[in-house]
């Protein structure tokens, strides 16, 4: 880990990847390990699995939740990347103060990844690992006990600001968790808003804003299934105009008309 904490992991990471990349496909699905972070908060567990995609050249399975806020953040890839990436979980949660627990399976038996929901699309994907895009954009998770007062911190933090609601989710005890995406500025007006407003009608839970999260994250979290553009739409009613008759007004012979006499006092 003294690679880990002076920040010269980088050059021993990638080389690393190159060799595990370089193996055939099914070589690399059966010699791969997973690592799990376990925390008590949706939006710690982003954040948490943000700083373990940073760290290393993993692959982020996706998110476990079990109820009671219980969450894990599930990574693949080579068993030295995967330490790394869980050691890097584990301290950012820590720093949270929301840690529950961590594991590194090195090489599971297929069997455990059929039965358990943590291998069931990764079954698809023995692609060579890659190091995914980062957005330009930033995103904000916002978690309350209680649905009002989600609802209600939402609808605050769209007035306030210039963000996008992409979808809110749900982990049991009451938790609920809305998340916005935006510019960096935006989201942080965004969220202080809605803390005030969560704050208002029921509990706040947590805060997180994920600035330049990389795309293995985006698709991992829940998307709303449409989105709502405000577009003018053509009228398709049938209308018809009929023509108008034009009349013929006759209009008097303006040099008989006789004028009335003038007023001498206003001469």
């Amino acid at each position: 880990m003294e690679l880990y904490k002076n920040g010269m992991i980088s050059q021993a990471s990638l080389v690393q990847r190159d060799s595990f990349s370089d193996r055939p496909r099914e070589q690399r699905f059966k010699q791969s390990s997973l690592g799990l972070v376990s925390t008590l908060s949706f939006p710690v567990i982003v954040s948490t699995a943000d700083a373990m995609l940073k760290a290393s050249g993993v692959t982020l399975v996706g998110f476990e939740k079990i109820g009671s806020g219980h969450c894990t953040a599930i990574v693949r890839g080579a068993t030295a990347e995967v330490r790394i990436a869980v050691q890097a979980g584990v301290e950012h949660a820590k720093r949270e103060g929301q840690l529950l627990s961590s594991l590194v399976i090195p090489r599971p038996f297929p069997n455990l990844e059929v039965i358990f929901p943590i291998g069931s699309h990764l079954l698809e994907e023995m692609r060579p690992p890659s190091r995914s895009r980062h957005s330009s954009q930033a995103l904000g998770l916002l978690e309350t006990r209680g649905f009002p007062a989600i609802v209600g911190a939402a609808d605050a933090m769209l007035k306030a600001a210039d963000v996008e609601l992409t979808g809110y989710e749900t982990v049991g005890a009451g938790l609920c968790t809305v998340i916005i995406r935006g510019r960096v500025a935006e989201v942080a007006m965004a969220l202080q808003v809605g803390m005030a407003e969560a704050r208002r009608i029921g509990e706040l839970i947590a805060v997180t804003v994920v600035t330049r999260p990389l795309e293995d994250l985006e698709r991992s979290l829940p998307m709303t299934s449409c989105l709502i553009e405000e577009e003018p739409q053509p009228l398709r009613l049938p209308i018809e105009v009929k023509e108008v008759e034009k009349e013929l007004i006759e209009l008097p012979d303006l040099g008989k008309l006789s004028l009335p006499p003038k007023d001498p006092r206003s001469l």
